[in-house]
């Protein structure tokens, strides 16, 4: 089958040169479905994985609709936290820089924690391109310092994390005080029912275009270990003796416990990190920096914390906790096997999680149990086990009361003397099946 080019999408020549210099060889599937609507001029709901290809998703037909002989502002960026607005900046001035447009094609970043007169004074002559958060586009708009009506295209990046966030009221009135048939391009990795109301008020028959989530990736390896009482801290202690990460990411479901295992990993003489919630920004950014320098093998973090951010080069997904939810499975171990490189997913599980094993296997998810014994990864038997035992067993039982001779007449003792005969009957089976076996 012949793979699509960033050719037959159909943009400008100066973004073929763009597309050549980001060393990118054929549009990922979500890019592949939305940049020709994006083009067209539809607004468009994309829904995908987190390393799916998204950013670029937008940012290529966007800029290549930019006409820059026009200085105003032609399209809003937002994203629910710094890092990501920081990011995808980061984005649009290397798109900026290789199309060779430096100081014609003008973007700027509007976050919180910069100095407010100070951005005031660089917005006086309006830029084409504005990335930031929504609270501080919202800030610039009502100082009258900035108008967003000449946008033509609106992008919400990360709306479910936006959603959880608090901030789509801010997108809601930046919307307000935009065109009403502004383009809206709403990415999200997945799609909450409270999403599907800001939709219907803005949205007039978008194109939706969904990436169903692949859970087995060539690259990619899915490891279970049952935790079987032992200290998870501990555990993954013994897991650092067999693999030697790049960059291991290592998931928690709260704030507490992923304190809680920063001290324990720290204490087994981890080179360990934390990044959630409720560090200050100060700390955040520090982390963050120290991350990027790769001053740690092992981040700790939690779901939220490590949606608002994009950590490069996780070679290890280590789920200490595994998440309530199927898609929260797949966003994280998204974080490794991205562009090209291999990755491996490892996950603690207790008897709490059979349910959601369970799910994954139904959906194609193929895993490896293993265990960890003398600095080495040992196989071993799968979560359900047991219950194959005892499904097997059943088996055993129905079949022996069939062999069972049923009398005419009953007599005293009648229920014990069958009794007595199934299970000898079940013996003979279960004899015959191990010796088959053998």
């Amino acid at each position: 089958m012949t793979k699509t080019t960033f050719q037959s999408l159909g943009m400008h020549p100066a973004l073929m040169d763009v597309v050549q210099k980001l060393q990118f060889n054929h549009p990922t599937e979500i890019q592949e479905k939305v940049i020709p609507p994006i083009l067209n001029g539809q607004s468009v709901i994309g829904q995908s994985r987190t390393g799916s290809g998204k950013s670029h998703a937008f940012l290529l037909p966007l800029f290549n609709q930019l006409d820059s002989s026009k200085r105003e502002v032609q399209f809003v960026i937002t994203a629910p936290t710094r890092e990501l607005a920081i990011q995808l900046h980061d984005e649009v001035k290397k798109i900026i820089h290789y199309a060779d447009k430096d100081g014609i094609w003008i973007s700027k970043l509007l976050i919180g924690g910069t100095d407010k007169q100070k951005m005031m004074e660089k917005l006086k002559t309006p830029p084409h391109i504005i990335v930031g958060t929504p609270g501080r586009i919202l800030d610039m708009v009502k100082s009258e310092s900035l108008s967003i009506y000449s946008a033509k295209s609106f992008v919400v990046d990360e709306a479910d994390l936006m959603l959880d966030l608090g901030f789509i009221q801010d997108v809601d009135q930046l919307l307000v005080r935009s065109k009403q048939d502004i383009q809206l391009l709403v990415f999200s990795a997945t799609i909450p029912e409270r999403l599907r109301h800001f939709f219907q008020k803005y949205l007039d028959q978008p194109v939706y275009v969904k990436i169903e989530e692949h859970f087995s990736p060539e690259l990619m390896e899915h490891q279970f270990i049952a935790v079987k009482h032992r200290d998870k801290g501990e555990v993954i202690r013994d897991i650092s003796k067999v693999i030697q990460p790049y960059l291991a990411l290592v998931f928690t479901n709260g704030k507490a416990e992923a304190d809680a295992l920063l001290d324990s990993l720290l204490r087994h003489g981890l080179n360990a990190g934390i990044i959630h919630g409720g560090l200050s920004p100060r700390e955040r950014k520090r982390v963050l920096k120290e991350i990027q320098n790769l001053r740690y093998e092992y981040v700790v973090a939690t779901d939220l914390a490590s949606r608002g951010i994009d950590i490069k080069g996780v070679s290890h997904v280590i789920n200490a906790d595994l998440p309530k939810e199927e898609a929260f499975y797949i966003h994280r171990v998204g974080r490794t096997a991205r562009a090209g490189l291999e990755g491996t997913a490892i996950s603690l599980y207790t008897e709490e999680d059979f349910g959601l094993i369970e799910n994954l296997e139904k959906k194609g998810l193929q895993i490896t149990y293993i265990d960890v014994k003398d600095k080495e990864f040992v196989t071993a038997k799968p979560w359900n086990t047991r219950k194959l035992r005892k499904n097997q067993a059943s088996a055993i039982e129905k079949e022996a009361w069939k062999r069972v001779k049923k009398a005419k007449k009953v007599k005293p003792g009648y229920k014990k003397k069958q009794k007595q005969e199934q299970e000898n009957i079940k013996r003979k089976l279960a004899a015959k099946k191990y010796n088959k076996r053998k």
